[in-house]
Order: C-alpha cells, then sequence, then structure tokens
C-alpha cells in the first residue's frame, strides 16, 4: 500500500509563497501498481468546510490539472527520483488557511476527468500539513 507524508506547511504572512512536498512509497516494483500507473492529487480543507480539490498530476503522463479556482497561484511538479509531488503556492491569503493533503490512486490518467479528480476518488491519503495564512 502507498504511503504518503507531507511537509513543507507553517505560519507564513499573506502574500507569501510556500512549497509543500509530498513523498510517497510503497510502489510495487513491477506489475499494475508501479508508480507510473498512480496520479497524485494535492487537496486543502479548512475548519469547517469540506475537503476541496486543488490540483493533479498523473504520473504515467505527467499531465497537470487545476480546478478552476486554484489555476492561478499554484503549481504542481513532480521529482521521480524522489518519489515526491511538489504544490507551489504563491501570493498566500488568509482563506488559504487550512490542512493541504495529498493522496493517490492508481488508473490510467486518472486526472483527466473531473469526476477522477475528487477527494472521494482516492484512496491513500497523507496525514496533512497546516498552512496558516496571517494577515
Amino acid at each position: 500500500q502507498v504511503q504518503l507524508v507531507e511537509s513543507g506547511g507553517g505560519l507564513v504572512q499573506s502574500g507569501g509563497s510556500l512549497r509543500l512536498s509530498c513523498a510517497a512509497s510503497g510502489f510495487a516494483s513491477a506489475g499494475e501498481f508501479t508508480p507510473d500507473h498512480y496520479a497524485i492529487g494535492w487537496f486543502r480543507q479548512a475548519p469547517g468546510k469540506e475537503r476541496e480539490a486543488i490540483s493533479c498530476i498523473n504520473l504515467d503522463n505527467g499531465n497537470t490539472f487545476y480546478e478552476d479556482s486554484m489555476k492561478d497561484r499554484f503549481t504542481i511538479s513532480r521529482d521521480d527520483d524522489k518519489n515526491t509531488v511538489y504544490l507551489q503556492i504563491h501570493n498566500l491569503a488568509p482563506e488559504d488557511t487550512a490542512i493541504y493533503y495529498c493522496a493517490a490512486e492508481p488508473g490510467p490518467n486518472r486526472c483527466r476527468v473531473a469526476a477522477g479528480r475528487r477527494p472521494s476518488s482516492f484512496g491513500s491519503w497523507g496525514q496533512g500539513t497546516q498552512v496558516t495564512v496571517s494577515s
């Protein structure tokens, strides 16, 4: 089973930037559960709100997708050598305060369709990293 560990969160002033990391392990070395059969998604959950999708990357083809409201200030990327997916956030605002999670799920080109990017579509989750933005 895939294990995910997020890091990089913290307290930042409004207008600042952060790069969150999602280190993945536990992939199979052969067969249908090697890293390139997975998608990794980034999500966040603010207090009292539902978990929402931010961005998704297909590890098979490298294609990236963003939810409409997240396209301007978020950038997802990966380092295959480190089995790590990053989320760069620019121009942070207090409303970005939330716990940020990454999640993994196998499936070819999963991120391409909206249903494949929903939180309910992902089975393996990290513990989250807190981002707090002060005004």
